[in-house]
């Protein structure tokens, strides 16, 4: 079972924070998410840029729309790349790329520099560490980037044209246990003392 907030410390949140694939009907109130941007914009940004705008989601018919259009983006690139592989779960009609979470926040960023992106990057970090020491899942959903910086979706997302997504992060209650992933020691190419 995870700690509140209160309990959990910083190791216990990096050690416990996992990808979750499954998540309850239960609607994120406005101040959670609010808690969540303001843990966010707390990412360290080069040269004080602070290049990250952000777009929260919870209109489940926009949610819906965005699902099949990245699941047909996947399906075109399966065809245009046989060689490319996507799980056929993907490719299911009535499989939700959100895993039926009821938000979506879109980390965009107001240039294209390296930078900004790797403060995006931050950004994230920094929102789904938070999100998990408050009991929330979280999961990036890398598959609707491409998607989310097509023209019209920009449009429909609100995101300006000069603007990039960088990471478009699904957060919510987990339905169910959630676990966490094994994962390599640390490669150390060199170690100069």
């Amino acid at each position: 079972m995870l700690k509140s907030m209160a309990e959990m410390t910083l190791r216990e949140a990096i050690g416990g924070r996992c990808s979750v694939r499954g998540y309850s009907a239960e609607n994120l109130e406005r101040h959670t998410i609010e808690a969540l941007l303001a843990a966010a914009v707390r990412a360290p940004t080069a040269m004080h840029a602070e290049p990250w705008l952000f777009v929260v989601v919870q209109d489940l018919v926009k949610l819906k729309r965005l699902s099949d259009c990245v699941k047909a983006a996947l399906a075109k690139d399966r065809q245009l790349h046989p060689a490319h592989h996507h799980p056929d779960i993907f490719l299911q009609p009535d499989f939700n790329v959100f895993y039926d979470a009821g938000t979506l926040v879109i980390i965009c960023a107001n240039s294209k520099s390296s930078f900004a992106q790797a403060d995006g990057w931050l950004a994230a970090e920094n929102l789904m560490l938070f999100a998990h020491s408050i009991q929330l899942g979280t999961c990036v959903i890398g598959s609707a980037v491409e998607v989310l910086n097509m023209p019209e979706m920009k449009v429909e997302f609100n995101i300006p044209s000069a603007s990039m997504v960088i990471a478009p992060i699904i957060v919510g209650k987990p339905r169910g246990e959630t676990g966490t992933s094994a994962r390599k020691a640390p490669q150390v190419l060199a170690w100069f003392s």
